[in-house]
């Protein structure tokens, strides 16, 4: 097993994925139902997976899942592992201060929104600062975390002038126009570096406080 992750992380890890796990398949099942007749399966999967919000728990399910099984690989990395805690905490920050107050989901979606919005970015960020070994991260990661965002920027930007539909109102580049759609993504890239720079400082204060020796 992989050393530092105590059989509780792992079953936290384990937890986790399946909260978020469970979020993700409900939310699939209600888009797939909302488009299966207008745009089809093949584009309602494509709108699906053209969600930070979706990406982001993919990507906790793939590093909870490595670390309950105790594998190694790119899932099993510190820097990913803290990638993930800043994209997933992006997402929760995201929608809790702009995206909440545009809907009003109900039943099943409800379940599935609070799944993916709120249960497991707290889950999550709890899991990282609790149970994943800290103290191998630097400043080069946190510029590296940057990177993701900056592709799904781009990649969302031409899925919107091939398709004319975009995920976020903060980045409609057809209502808003492309300037002030940087500026958003502008500010937006500068909460990541920001959060980045926090979850960085945290690591090692984390690793600096399992290491002292008790009296």
């Amino acid at each position: 097993m992989e050393p530092g992750l105590t059989p509780k992380g792992r079953a936290f890890a384990a937890i986790v994925a399946a909260v978020s796990a469970a979020s993700v398949v409900l939310q699939y099942l209600l888009l797939l139902e909302l488009t299966r007749g207008n745009v089809g399966v093949a584009l309602g999967t494509l709108r699906f997976l053209s969600y930070f919000t979706i990406l982001s728990n993919l990507g906790v399910i793939m590093v909870c899942v490595t670390a309950l099984r105790g594998a190694g690989g790119f899932f099993s990395r510190p820097r990913v592992r803290g990638a993930l805690a800043l994209y997933i905490g992006v997402t929760g920050l995201i929608y809790l201060l702009i995206l909440r107050h545009l809907w009003q989901p109900q039943g099943l979606q409800w379940w599935a929104d609070t799944g993916l919005h709120y249960a497991t970015p707290l889950l999550y960020v709890a899991w990282w600062l609790l149970a994943a070994p800290h103290g191998r991260l630097n400043l080069r990661d946190a510029v590296a975390w940057l990177l993701f965002p900056l592709l799904y920027l781009a990649w969302v930007l031409l899925r919107g002038a091939w398709l004319g539909e975009y995920p976020y109102p903060f980045i409609n580049a057809g209502e808003l126009g492309y300037a002030r759609t940087a500026i958003n993504a502008t500010g937006i890239l500068a909460v990541f570096l920001l959060l980045g720079g926090i979850l960085l400082a945290l690591d090692r204060l984390l690793s600096r406080r399992r290491h002292v020796p008790n009296p």
